[in-house]
């Protein structure tokens, strides 16, 4: 029995802090072909191809964490549906023996041509972002994209009949704020749960002043609560950092994503990879190990991997540092850099 227990303990990441690390999130490119105001600069540089993991360099990567005791892998980006041969890797990660959970985030503008693929492969959650449903104000916070497009791919997933679909907006006061009833109600419509989402500090902006325009999930559930009625609390949980709630007539799950306001780090269960194989182990820090390093190396071998990711236990810090005021610290990189 207590060679068991050891065992079990071997196959789990764990971390300084006694947080068992069970989600990996895996972007598999930086590039988009949106320019969320909030997410990236209108001018963008991406990396170039050779930086960039192969579709085998990830698959390996993900069969390591899954070994490890990972049971969840989201794909993002970027948007990771540019990314070209994305089913093959879809397929594989989804038949690892281990993996409970395949999920997906998107902007949904590749969906009307790929939902079914992406179900097919594996893929059994999606989540879509989706900021507002005006067409002019989607042009002006996406600056490249195409309302209609997004609809339709929010419909092509629901005819593809994925387990659950969840939409995520991100709130800016002053710009889509008095969207969120019609967010709710387009969600509930369809059945569908929906995340707002406090604006991370990621990458130096210029397009508005995040402490000006900061919408704190407390003043969102306000707006909901004022249209709707109260909102009932859930114990609903996906493995992610949201808080659920729900209208008393409705299935659809509304939840909360608070960096700021009600800091989620100490129940923190996951880290990224981004698509240049650099291990963040928090979204607001820049404590990382270079697996893209590790997996190139002359010699190396699955082991490598394996003493790498486990070692990088050791640095995950105990929680960000995120802060709306200009003048703070804060991470330069992009949230398509970090992976969603």
């Amino acid at each position: 029995m207590l060679q068991q227990l050891s065992d079990a303990n071997q196959s789990q990441l764990i971390d300084r802090f006694g947080r068992r690390v069970d989600y990996l999130r895996m972007s598999v490119t930086d590039r988009c072909d949106f320019r969320c105001v909030y997410c990236m600069s209108e001018d963008m540089t991406f990396l170039p191809r050779q930086q960039v993991l192969s579709l085998e360099e990830l698959l390996s990567v993900g069969r390591s964490f899954v070994e490890q005791g990972v049971k969840r892998i989201r794909i993002t980006g970027g948007e990771p549906l540019v990314r070209q041969g994305l089913p093959w890797l879809l397929e594989r990660l989804a038949a690892l023996p281990g993996l409970d959970e395949l999920t997906l985030t998107t902007n949904g503008s590749q969906l009307p041509r790929l939902a079914t693929t992406l179900k097919d492969a594996g893929v059994s959650r999606l989540n879509i972002s989706l900021d507002t449903l005006d067409e002019s104000l989607f042009r002006e916070l996406t600056r490249t994209g195409d309302l209609h497009k997004v609809l339709a791919g929010i419909d092509a997933a629901i005819d593809a009949g994925f387990d659950r679909i969840k939409l995520n907006a991100v709130i800016l006061k002053g710009r889509n704020s008095n969207e969120v009833p019609a967010l709710v109600q387009y969600a509930t419509d369809r059945g569908l749960d929906i995340s707002f989402i406090e604006e991370m500090p990621l990458g130096t902006i210029t397009e508005h002043d995040r402490a000006l325009q900061f919408c704190s999930s407390d003043e969102v559930r306000q707006i909901i609560e004022q249209e709707f009625t109260e909102l009932l609390p859930t114990t609903n949980k996906t493995g992610g950092p949201s808080k659920y709630y729900r209208l008393p007539d409705s299935k659809s799950r509304i939840g909360f994503i608070s960096p700021h306001s009600h800091n989620f780090c100490g129940d923190c269960n996951r880290v990224r990879l981004t698509a240049a194989g650099r291990l963040l182990l928090c979204l607001g820090q820049e404590h990382s190990v270079d697996l893209r390093a590790v997996l190139r190396e002359q010699g190396a071998d699955e082991q490598s991997l394996v003493r790498a990711i486990r070692g990088s236990m050791a640095i995950k810090p105990e929680g960000h540092t995120f802060d709306l005021n200009a003048d703070a610290a804060e991470p330069l990189r992009f949230m398509n850099l970090t992976g969603g």
